[in-house]
């Protein structure tokens, strides 16, 4: 089946104008001008859209969300319910990696491969970090090496807890261990080489990875940290490392990515190490796309300049090499969006159409067989 979108402005991310997008299956078949007519003429099995109006950017890629949701911090009655695709694709999202946090014994790492495995079977392109704040990580093989070289899913080790009160306050051997094990599992499995930092608010900050690169034969492109915006403190010693080579991550839950952006920037913060994840856990998935929209709209930033962080910054960063670019070859992952209010028009996740002329396509397997009728509406929303 052949695709054919016409008439939209493409970001690749970077702009490219007014063109057209063949999608072929599941891969982009053709970035550029298209001859509607010949592939009529051909005979093939084929539809054109037209995307008048509209931009066509690459699917939105989600580095850090709770797919199995928040066990809570006030009882067990604070947990909250796992993500569906619906849930998700809506958004623009069409890659999502999951991780667990401070629980590993309620949230299990065999739940949320089981998990990842459910949402590729409806469509979705979706992998996750092995372990969680613990450390020696939770797995599900022997070892962190053997998640990375083993199963497809996982590809790399996360989130690792340091400078928080629920962390373990690891010894920095056993971080140089856990972060070397993330390399050579990711080398050995051709995969991204990266151990995933939470980084919470405890006043050493990022010490705990300076000690790794000072001590141990570690190397500042194995490290990837997120929550870097919880101080201005902090993301300047993030900046430093991303200026070494360390990858950095900012989340979206208190809704102020315009001011960190900005931030980073006039701090010479290096644009292509950075990357932005919704951190969705109580929280809807929604706000990754607020907040680019409202760096767009409101911010006056070029949309260019912000697709990277939700796309190809992150597939490279990720070890992804088919997705976060409109290119020929790449996974078929597209969003439309209009091009004014910057509202979800059409989503194609791997060559499927998940959203439609802003209808949601995408549906829960398990509904097809049950009665259940969900609505959950939260107080913040």
């Amino acid at each position: 089946m052949l695709t054919l979108l016409e008439n939209g402005d493409l970001y690749a991310p970077e702009p490219l104008g007014r063109t057209s997008l063949l999608l072929a299956d599941s891969k982009i078949g053709k970035v550029g001008a298209v001859n509607a007519r010949a592939l009529r003429e051909l005979g093939v099995d084929h539809e054109v859209v037209d995307v008048s109006g509209c931009v066509v950017v690459p699917g939105f890629i989600d580095p850090h969300q709770h797919l199995l949701g928040g066990s809570g911090e006030s009882g067990f009655s604070s947990q909250t319910p796992e993500f569906f695709i619906s849930e998700i694709v809506c958004f623009g999202i069409t890659s999502v990696v999951g991780a667990l946090g401070v629980d590993t014994t309620m949230k299990t790492m065999a739940g949320l491969l089981a998990k990842v495995k459910g949402l590729k079977e409806e469509g979705l392109n979706a992998y996750l970090w092995t372990g969680g704040y613990n450390v020696p990580p939770s797995t599900i093989m022997a070892s962190v090496r053997e998640d990375i070289m083993y199963l497809d899913e996982v590809i790399g080790a996360g989130e690792i807890a340091i400078s928080d009160l629920r962390a373990m306050d690891p010894a920095p051997h056993d971080l140089a261990r856990l972060v070397t094990d993330c390399y050579v599992g990711g080398m050995l499995a051709g995969k991204a080489k990266r151990a995933h930092f939470h980084v919470g608010d405890r006043e050493t900050r990022l010490q705990p990875l300076r000690d790794l690169l000072e001590g141990y034969h570690v190397q500042p492109e194995w490290l990837y940290m997120t929550h870097v915006e919880r101080s201005k403190e902090l993301m300047r010693e993030a900046i430093e490392l991303a200026q070494r080579g360390s990858a950095v991550d900012i989340d979206v839950v208190e809704g102020d990515l315009l001011e960190w952006l900005r931030f980073y920037r006039d701090n010479d913060g290096p644009p292509e190490q950075l990357t932005v994840s919704s951190d969705a856990a109580i929280n809807s998935p929604r706000v990754l796309l607020e907040q680019i929209r409202e760096c767009v709209q409101e911010g006056g930033l070029p949309l260019e300049e912000v697709l990277p962080l939700v796309t190809s910054n992150t597939a490279r960063i990720l070890g992804l090499e088919r997705k976060g670019r409109l290119e020929f070859g790449r996974m078929a992952d597209v969003v439309v969006m209009d091009a004014e209010t910057l509202e979800i028009v059409h989503v194609i996740s791997r060559g499927r159409w998940m959203v439609r002329d802003g209808k949601e396509l995408a549906r829960e397997r398990f509904l097809e067989e049950s009665n259940r009728r969900i609505e959950l509406v939260g107080e913040k929303d």
